[in-house]
């Protein structure tokens, strides 16, 4: 379930791809795929050792291309352990809604960009992410929660102001709007509901399923994306810097 369009943000094989805060690592296994030299760092150690098992295992079944090139890593968002300009494209996908400093993050992702690199950031869109909140204080109240909603201008005007030049925008899991409400409603832990379970199997089911079985609901979301979608997409470049003057020759 990719929330990152790669129709829109074009991947490059032997492209060097930072997915910043990798979770699962969705991401992570699409860009290695493509063919990219692949870091996917988390602060969370249990879910690195799963991505690399991970790895290894596409490795091992053919699923990168050759010359592709993964690796998972521990680390820390605002100290990034990688030299300036290191990198060839950013991902960072709902992440920086759980971090207090989130001009820090953008900072550092901007530093190892490579002038003319791409990045693409993703949070919980506004208004599906106010209904959670106002269904259920445990949704946000919890140790690593979300702790703040981001209205799509201002997401924006903070890549603007960290130097990136946003270049397109989208939406995105229309279908999954309604299932996080109902866990709101019912209990966010509760997953023995009847209709959460039940919302749950669909999503199961569409994920699953192929694309020519599951058309109606791929389409339905593709209609409802601009309404309801449960995520903003935002892509951006770093502009290259303009060459400085050449100093006139000393007399």
């Amino acid at each position: 379930m990719l929330t990152v369009d790669f129709s829109r943000f074009p991947l490059a094989p032997g492209d060097r791809v930072l997915d910043l805060g990798c979770g699962a690592g969705r991401h992570a296994f699409e860009c290695y795929r493509r063919g990219a030299q692949v870091v996917a760092l988390d602060q969370n150690a249990e879910e690195i050792r799963e991505v690399a098992t991970w790895f290894a295992a596409m490795k091992e079944a053919g699923e990168a291309p050759e010359g592709a090139t993964a690796t998972a890593m521990e680390g820390d968002a605002l100290n990034l352990p990688f030299p300036d300009e290191s990198f060839d494209v950013v991902i960072i996908s709902e992440v920086m809604e759980h971090i207090p400093d989130d001009k820090g993050v953008l900072a550092e992702m901007v530093r190892v960009l490579k002038p003319g690199g791409r990045i693409a950031v993703t949070v919980p869109r506004y208004g599906p992410e106010k209904v959670c909140w106002a269904l259920s204080d445990a949704y946000h109240e919890v140790e690593g929660g979300h702790i703040r909603i981001y209205k799509a201008d201002e997401l924006i005007g903070k890549m603007r102001q960290a130097g990136l030049k946003p270049y397109g925008t989208h939406h995105a899991h229309a279908l999954h709007s309604p299932y996080w409400w109902l866990k709101c409603a019912f209990g966010v832990d509760n997953d023995k509901a009847l209709p959460v379970r039940a919302y749950h199997q669909l999503l199961v089911w569409d994920i699953m399923k192929t694309p020519g079985i599951s058309t109606v609901t791929r389409l339905a979301e593709r209609a409802l994306n601009p309404v309801v979608g449960k995520s903003f997409v935002a892509y951006a470049t770093k502009p290259h810097l303009p060459a400085l003057p050449e100093k006139s020759a000393a007399k």
